[in-house]
């Protein structure tokens, strides 16, 4: 034995020596109890889940939960009137999540694919757009983050919102505009960020991937004078999963010029750099919150036009501020909370429409073009919750939001000069902003808006939930849109619900305002998008270790905003069809020992268009997912997951095969200091077998030329490490 060898003998024995003495004062099964309640396995069916209760795995019972995303007060998840998923920041660290998406995939009647322009879409119980998200709500502590432009996420998407500083996110599966307004049309995601008493202390964290991932973050929560602090900072980075696209847009147009610009097989480009700073101060009833973000050399996927586009990726940005008065007990009565918040988003990119050589040589540097545009949003709500009435809780509230679109820029080499009135030369960018060739003009709306909601404690076992939210926009007049919610428990353990609710989408900028664009001509016409959406949902505590739960609904969709052909070689956007659809979800929670649980959901849904017949082409029909969790010794935990969806219908109008469905799966081992609780290691895989995922690409275009015919790839294998520090 060497002394190299006897040294790491040494230290071992050392090591067992005070692990040893160690357990003499701490049971295994209590070192087990410890790391355990760490731990928040996210509820099945989500009406027993919330934003500070856990499952108890020890004993089986399942605790009182609440949340406040179902009907802007908090109350007993058993009692709201929704059907909401919450999923803690336990959670996220146990599946080994990384991005937004991740934590998503992880809910019962969402679907998350990705575009042609690298934007993740998530489709809610089949309802979603390809370009973008506009029937989803995002929320950051109850801020809307969608934009005017596209009406949705936009390019901001998951890179806004670091992981590292999430402490939990409220999701409503069905409409929700009777308390949040525009765009809480198929859910509400309401991502809840870390406070000080979420952090209590310093942790450092590094995660290390292939594909050049990295990201690095810091979050600290302190009181100090009164004032609590939480300070956060995040640094993420990655190439991008890289699979290659077999064919693109050019490839079609080489055929028809006989060139070979066609940059395709090439990469789908999904790289991003991320830089991400947030603070949180708070005192009694006030809070501020600010936070910056800013994401560089993010992929382009296949390009705007298809085309797979080597040039200079896009940027984004982001900036917020908020202040917030909250007191429960303002007077004997009320209950106060008054808000007042501002948020900038920008978005630029230098985008390459076509390459070098593209249609027949007439642009020898390429399609070129420079886009960019910045929006400010400014809020002021105030509300009060009233309960002076026996067995009523009734709140009222006003608000206002001004949307600005403030500033566009368009540059391009292709068109009229709108200073010559001749055809831009192919050599040189042009700045086309302001002029009457721009693709889109600045623009803005407000919205005056109040709300009513009684909830009514009928008995013990009945309540009552009626509300109603009415909105007055500056650009298309005005809309009110009701809930109702009864609730039943008829013994321990078995939950009712029957709910309905209408919602609408506002028309987005881009679908009112799009001019000389190649991707779709604006509608200044348009009329918001109208859902009425019934559900039934039960949940039932079969045992104290098993949860079942079924959720029913069927919603039908008027004055659906959807392109159409239009004059020349463009497509319109029009209020021109209706949709319908029904479906289930179906949840299992199963504490199957000690150490080990099991979670389940199954989701279906079948969505049609109401007036052609024909099934839609947005989402899987059949969507499920696994969950295992297992710990072994004291320190060690294992997760494994497994997603599942049956593929996607074609458009009509597309002659190729469905796409087929996928499974994948991941694993993560995951280790933690169960008596100083201040490291935490883990090594996982996603994609453990490298499994081709695909999600749909666009259908023909005017012309019948499918662009991208094999589809868009999704990420394989991939590998991290990671390691936290909490001191």
């Amino acid at each position: 034995m060497n002394q190299r060898q006897a040294g790491y003998l040494g230290i071992s024995m050392l090591l067992w020596n005070f692990s040893v003495i160690a357990a003499e004062h701490l049971s295994e099964d209590e070192q087990i109890m410890k790391y355990l309640a760490t731990l928040d396995f996210t509820a099945l069916q989500d009406i027993k889940v919330s934003l500070d209760d856990t499952f108890d795995i020890f004993d089986g019972l399942v605790k009182k939960r609440h949340t406040q995303v179902a009907s802007g007060v908090k109350q007993s998840t058993q009692r709201a009137p929704a059907i909401t998923s919450i999923i803690t920041a336990q959670d996220i660290e146990a599946v080994g999540a990384r991005t937004l998406e991740e934590v998503l995939q992880t809910v019962p009647g969402i679907q998350v694919s990705y575009n042609f322009f690298n934007i993740a879409v998530y489709t809610i119980r089949g309802i979603s757009t390809m370009m973008d998200n506009p029937e989803v709500l995002i929320l950051i502590n109850g801020i809307r983050l969608n934009n005017v432009m596209t009406g949705g996420k936009g390019a901001d998407g998951w890179s806004s919102i670091p992981i590292s500083t999430i402490a939990r996110i409220e999701i409503i599966r069905g409409p929700g505009s009777a308390l949040y307004g525009a765009d809480a049309f198929a859910g509400v995601i309401n991502i809840i960020t870390k406070t000080a008493q979420d952090i209590k202390g310093t942790e450092a964290g590094i995660r290390l991937g292939n594909h050049n991932t990295q990201d690095i973050w810091v979050v600290h929560g302190r009181e100090w004078k009164g004032f609590e602090i939480a300070a956060m900072i995040d640094f993420g980075n990655t190439d991008g999963h890289q699979r290659i696209v077999e064919s693109d847009a050019q490839t079609a147009l080489d055929k028809i010029f006989g060139t070979h610009a066609s940059l395709a097989p090439g990469p789908y480009g999904s790289e991003l750099t991320t830089y991400h700073a947030q603070l949180d101060i708070a005192k009694q009833h006030w809070r501020f919150r600010t936070g910056v973000h800013k994401g560089n050399n993010k992929g382009a996927a296949v390009g705007i036009m298809q085309s797979l586009d080597p040039g200079e990726p896009q940027s984004e940005e982001r900036f917020n501020a908020d202040i917030s008065y909250i007191n429960p007990t303002f007077s004997n009565n009320w209950g106060l909370d008054a808000q007042l918040s501002y948020l900038h988003l920008g978005y630029e990119t230098n985008y390459m429409g076509f390459p070098p050589g593209a249609f027949g040589g007439n642009y020898p540097i390429g399609m070129l073009g420079q886009f960019a545009v910045f929006e400010h949003h400014s809020q002021m709500t105030l509300s009060g919750i009233y309960h002076g009435l026996d067995n009523h809780l009734i709140q009222l509230g006003i608000g206002y939001a001004d949307y600005d679109m403030y500033k566009t820029i368009d540059r391009r080499n292709v068109g009229i000069n709108p200073f010559t009135g001749e055809e831009i030369s192919p050599l040189e960018l042009v700045d086309t902003t302001d002029t009457f060739i721009e693709s889109m003009p600045e623009a803005g709306r407000n919205d005056w808006y109040g709300i009513l909601q009684d909830t009514w404690t009928i008995n013990p076992a009945w309540e009552l939930t009626v509300g109603v939210r009415y909105d007055k926009y500056s650009d298309f007049g005005n809309t009110a849109n009701p809930r109702l919610g009864l609730v039943w428990e008829p013994y321990i353990g078995l939950v009712t619900k029957l709910l309905y609710g209408r919602a609408f989408r506002a028309p987005s900028f881009m679908e009112l305002y799009n001019r000389n664009n190649p991707l779709a001509l604006g509608n200044p016409n348009l009329k918001p998008e109208k859902i009425e959406t019934w559900e039934l949902a039960f949940d039932y505590l079969a045992t104290d270790k098993l949860n079942l739960a079924l959720s029913l609904f069927q919603y039908e969709i008027k004055d659906k905003i959807i392109e159409i052909p239009e004059r020349e070689q463009n497509f319109g956007y029009a209020n021109s069809t209706r949709w319908k659809g029904f479906g289930g979800e179906l949840e299992m929670r199963w504490k199957t020992s000690h150490k080990s649980s099991l979670l389940f959901n199954y989701s279906y849904q079948d969505s049609k268009d109401k007036i052609t017949g024909a099934t839609l082409h947005n989402a899987p029909q059949q969507v499920a997912y696994l969950r295992g969790d297992y710990l072994f010794g004291s320190k060690w935990y294992i997760n494994t997951q497994v997603n599942w969806n049956n593929g996607w219908k074609r458009a009509v109008n597309d002659p190729r095969p469905d796409l087929a469905g996928y499974t994948t799966a991941d694993l993560i081992l995951r280790r933690k200091d169960m008596r100083a609780d201040n490291t935490n290691f883990a090594v996982g895989v996603r994609n453990l077998f490298d499994t081709d995922v695909r999600y749909p690409s666009p259908g023909p275009d005017i012309d019948g030329i499918l662009n991208i015919p094999n589809d868009l790839p999704g990420a394989g294998r991939f590998y991290f490490v990671e390691f936290r520090y909490q001191f």
